[in-house]
């Protein structure tokens, strides 16, 4: 009997845990709605703002909670993919999306267009709405950029004018702060060289670099959420339904999870990338209604190569394809990006900013935020920090 409820009261000490365990396990593949909403094309953010240690991450409860429920899922994926129920549920996504792989190079040259001609439409902004510019002739490089896709003659032109206009922001902004947008702006600008080549070895490969774009910046973008959370907190207080109930300090770190985990899916094995890519697409399009018209045209290029890597058919896998095969090469290659993305963000960081980051003035912010909740209230609680040099014109947004 003393051993029943001795169990019994350990349950009861563990309940509130093994609760929001279960939660996360349903909401974590959603998990990532808000941070798919670019943050800071809705809240505050100072770019040279020395970041929190990344010790602070590694000692957070819902950072191990989140990944582990990642690894579950990634494993258990795997142990279906090698066998036949794995191998049929590939067949069946094959032959559900097959007219759109016939047309997939006219669906991403469309989609590419179609953004120029968006951001050209809006004005006043190089590739997305933080980065903000009052030139109007930028304007209408993008237009140009947009006709040029539809002709394979004229597509390295457009994709020589996307780097141009990444070159051209960092005359404005800080190194820093335009690796968020360089791994998709060259990926974009690669695919549409090799889909115009006539060398079918080169050509094969436009749609993995797509997908290793994306994959990358999503991973990066991601560590926002461990660095600098407070960016997320004028977010999840004028929009509390986000967090599903759950406080911001353990929704946030989790959806940070959520976001890297789904876009290291993206360069692992079919199924796994292709459920990776799956469940992005409903998340960013979940977004769309909280976030709006914004969102929509900032991640439309994201969106539609998600679109591509989820209806992909292609079993061949061309990096560390033996490694992908085992089960225990997950924690191993899911560690092994952590180290190497995180790493690369701390340090380059800290090379360019110092260790305290740098001095700064004033916010920026690209909306006008909601009046119920202030955001400079929000941001006067943050350490002083730095920020890119560039002179932000306010656009609303809600």
């Amino acid at each position: 009997m003393s051993i029943l409820l001795a169990a019994k009261y350990q349950l009861a000490r563990f309940r509130p845990l093994l609760t929001a365990a279960g939660a996360a396990a349903i909401i974590l593949p959603l998990a990532a709605t808000p941070a798919e909403a670019h943050v800071k094309w809705f809240a505050p953010y100072i770019v040279g703002a020395a970041p929190q240690p990344i010790m602070s991450t590694l000692t957070n409860t819902w950072f191990w909670l989140a990944i582990g429920l990642v690894l579950v899922f990634f494993i258990g994926t795997r142990i279906v993919e090698r066998t036949r129920l794995g191998e049929a549920t590939l067949a069946g996504m094959d032959k559900v999306s097959g007219p759109l792989w016939n047309r997939s190079d006219d669906f991403v040259r469309v989609v590419i267009g179609a953004f120029f001609v968006a951001i050209f439409a809006v004005g006043g902004v190089y590739l997305t709405p933080d980065l903000k510019t009052p030139a109007e002739w930028v304007s209408w490089l993008q237009l140009l950029i947009a006709f040029g896709i539809f002709s394979r003659k004229t597509q390295p032109f457009s994709a020589a004018g996307i780097i141009l206009l990444w070159v051209l922001a960092l005359r404005d902004y800080d190194i820093f702060h335009l690796l968020d947008y360089l791994a998709l702006g060259v990926a974009i600008a690669g695919y549409l060289v090799l889909e115009s080549s006539n060398n079918p070895e080169w050509r094969k490969h436009r749609f993995e670099l797509l997908r290793w774009g994306v994959a990358i910046a999503l991973m990066w973008s991601s560590l926002e959420k461990f660095a600098y959370p407070e960016w997320f907190y004028p977010l999840v207080d004028e929009k509390p339904f986000l967090t599903f109930g759950m406080s911001r300090d353990v929704f946030i770190p989790m959806a940070g999870v959520a976001e890297f985990t789904m876009g290291f899916g993206l360069l692992w094995t079919p199924l796994v990338r292709r459920l990776s890519a799956i469940s992005l697409f409903v998340i960013f399009n979940a977004a769309v209604y909280p976030f709006g018209r914004m969102d929509l045209v900032g991640h439309a290029l994201i969106m539609a190569i998600i679109v591509i890597i989820a209806i992909d058919p292609t079993r061949e896998m061309h990096f560390l394809p033996a490694l992908k095969k085992g089960l225990r090469s997950v924690p191993v290659g899911l560690a092994a990006a952590l180290v190497v993305i995180a790493g690369s963000y701390w340090g380059l960081h800290t090379a360019i900013y110092g260790p305290e980051g740098r001095a700064a003035t004033e916010q920026m912010t690209t909306h006008s935020p909601d009046p119920d909740h202030p955001h400079a209230d929000e941001a006067a609680h943050a350490d002083a920090a730095p920020h890119d040099h560039a002179e932000l014109v306010s656009a609303s947004t809600h």
